[in-house]
């Protein structure tokens, strides 16, 4: 017989989902490829400091770790990275971390540089065969002290300490160079200041000549209001790319005579944010068929499409989030979670039509009675608009909460600001839901999924319309009798940091709040972040310095006075995006308000945190901020962390 729950307040629920559990076990998936008979992905583990392994999986099903103790598999381009590596005939090349050099590693033997030790930094690399080169995107920071420069390079394989021959300049920034299969053309992707990708960016083709340069280039889609997504090339040498001027991110291609063709026509996104390098929604599983990462109302499903007749058809798949799609030989593998399932590298064997786990984020035992599955909310928001999130109750069978007990609901607010909550299954969330705490993840005006329109509504209302819908997902559930409403708490990193301490001033919904690496001054965004972002609040709130009234309107740190209830700030200490100035100019003004606030810096650390004792500590510490904040008793004991004003 088993036994009755305990009867505890919410909050204060023992859970087997630990910190420890998911540090311990945890470690970041991406940027899955094949080889031939082999698979290779990256690896973030947390335990190791934060580094990145590329890991291969031979044929007999052997999981062998390629990147030697010494290196670290990451670029810093565009300082968020991706596309940090690639593999052909066993040969991997690979940017590391420490100096940013390309090196080339065979099998198992030492790595060897292909670059010099300036300071240059490459990602995003192709393999050019015939002429025995790497083709990718360089970042050159040896200038005066502005902005770096960013260009297609070409790379020879043989160790070297060069830096590689421009193939194409005079843009802000460049992705996505890609060859076609001939070998005689290569494709890219290209947009300047203020634009971000997602706004608007250009795709180009250029014709190689005989001595490997580019002997013509062209224009062949895009624009500044036009969002094109993961160039690719067919098999037969037909070049595709998703475009979003009908309003969601569509799959195109370019015909035989230069015109442009729309292959799907859906309310569905084949794209994304391009925040990182090496992104992939679809890929050929032939000349005729791909397989693809559809997005409707934020949650993916996997299909096929006919390239001849458009049609889509959705396979029967357990995951909600995919991403990382390629394809060979009739397989598929790709990174997919669900809410019932860690986020992990998946291969798909279209004939029969199988699934294989290939690596999973986490491997220990999960506890899966303990999770909270969340369902899909619409709820109104201004202007007689929806907002979308994602709502978990709480959930712990070895529990219940006393009679008439509402529970405190925690308002995750996503980073991006134009990403998107995710329904893979979160180990973080469940920390909470398991211990008695209600989340709230909410995809607001301006995340991805939507379509373009969805989008857009954040342009110069960063900080409204992110604020509004966060308060008022809060309010619906409040309204609805879910949650308790006098224990609200808003919680974000990076962006959603802004958007947390943007709600926590300006707005009263909010009885306590968390920020991690979170942004406080705008102004000091403009002027001070890396070349990447440097122009990104242009679209967000207004052109700086001239609407420099706005930037110190929708700064927190200028509003101390209005912030009446307690915060919590984590930082990194080395982070480039948000520099600590941010969070201590913050803590500083709450603490001369007598409010309770706590600061946890991590040196080491840069923007998000990648070592596991500072994820535990983190996890541990917003726990303990509101345990003391809302005044229950803790199960396990946890290392305190000060809190000043308390």
């Amino acid at each position: 017989m088993a036994n009755s729950p305990t009867i505890a307040p919410y909050g204060s629920w023992k859970s087997p989902i630990t910190s420890d559990l998911i540090v311990e076990g945890s470690v970041g998936l991406s940027q899955p490829t094949f080889d031939g008979d082999d698979i290779y992905w990256l690896e973030l583990r947390p335990k190791e400091g934060g580094r990145n392994v590329i890991v291969k999986r031979n044929a007999t099903g052997d999981c062998i770790d390629v990147t030697p103790a010494a290196f670290n598999a990451r670029t810093r381009v565009h300082e968020y990275g991706g596309g940090d590596y690639l593999v052909s005939n066993g040969i991997v090349y690979f940017s590391n971390f420490s100096d940013q050099r390309l090196y080339r590693q065979e099998g198992s033997g030492t790595p060897e540089p292909l670059t010099g030790t300036a300071d240059m930094r490459y990602a995003d690399g192709r393999l050019d065969h015939a002429r025995g080169r790497l083709i990718c995107v360089r970042e050159d920071h040896t200038g005066d002290g502005s902005e770096p420069v960013n260009s297609i390079v070409a790379v020879d394989v043989q160790p070297g300490d060069g830096f590689g021959s421009v193939l194409v300049e005079g843009n802000d920034f460049y992705s996505s160079p890609r060859l076609s299969p001939d070998g005689t053309q290569l494709a890219w992707l290209t947009w300047n200041h203020p634009n971000m990708p997602w706004d608007g960016c250009e795709l180009w083709v250029g014709e190689f000549g005989e001595d490997g340069k580019l002997a013509s280039t062209r224009w062949v889609a895009g624009g500044a209001a036009e969002s094109i997504f993961q160039p690719e090339w067919s098999p037969d040498g037909v070049l595709y790319f998703a475009s979003d001027r009908s309003g969601w991110w569509n799959l195109e291609r370019i015909t035989p005579d230069g015109g442009i063709e729309r292959v799907t026509q859906s309310k569905g996104e084949l794209g994304m944010p391009q925040w990182v390098f090496g992104m992939s929604s679809y890929a050929f599983a032939s000349n005729d068929v791909v397989v693809c990462s559809h997005i409707e109302q934020g949650v993916s499903t996997l299909a096929t499409l006919d390239l001849q007749s458009g049609k889509l058809i959705s396979i029967d798949c357990p995951y909600t989030d995919i991403q990382y799609v390629r394809a060979a030989n009739g397989q598929t593998v790709f990174r997919g979670g669900s809410p019932t399932d860690v986020a992990s590298i998946v291969k798909f064997d279209l004939n029969p039509g199988q699934f294989g786990t290939l690596r999973r984020s986490n491997d220990l035992e999960t506890y899966p009675q303990y999770f909270s599955v969340p369902r899909a909310i619409e709820f109104p928001t201004e202007g007689g608009l929806t907002a979308h999130g994602f709502f978990y109750p709480p959930q712990n069978p070895d529990y219940r909460a006393p009679a008439n007990e509402k529970p405190p609901l925690i308002v995750k607010s996503h980073g991006g600001p134009t990403a998107a909550a995710s329904t893979a299954l979160s180990l973080s969330v469940q920390y909470w839901t398991s211990r008695g705490f209600a989340v709230l993840d909410v995809n607001y005006g301006g995340s991805t999924g939507y379509g373009r329109q969805y989008r857009e509504r954040l342009n110069k209302k960063w900080g409204i319309v992110d604020v509004d819908d966060c308060v008022n997902g809060a309010r619906y559930l409040a309204e609805r009798g879910e949650v308790d409403g006098e224990r609200l708490i808003i919680t974000g990193g990076s962006a959603g940091g802004y958007t947390t301490l943007c709600a926590l001033t300006f707005r009263n919904a909010f009885k306590a709040g968390a920020s991690h690496f979170g942004i406080s001054n705008t102004e000091a965004m403009a002027r001070d972040t890396h070349k990447y972002e440097s122009q990104y609040l242009t679209g967000l709130l207004g052109p700086y310095p001239e609407r420099k009234d706005i930037y110190f309107d929708r700064s927190p740190i200028n509003f101390p006075e209005r912030l009446s209830c307690p915060v919590i700030f984590f930082q990194g200490l080395e982070d480039k995006v948000v520099p600590p100035n941010q969070a201590e100019k913050m803590v500083e003004a709450i603490r001369g308000k007598g409010i309770p606030v706590s600061y946890v810096a991590f040196p080491g650390e840069q923007h998000g945190f990648r070592q596991a004792k500072n994820i535990k500590r983190a996890l541990d510490g917003e726990l303990y901020f509101y345990s003391r904040i809302f005044d229950f008793e803790l199960p396990d004991s946890v290392d305190p962390i000060e809190i000043e004003n308390i």
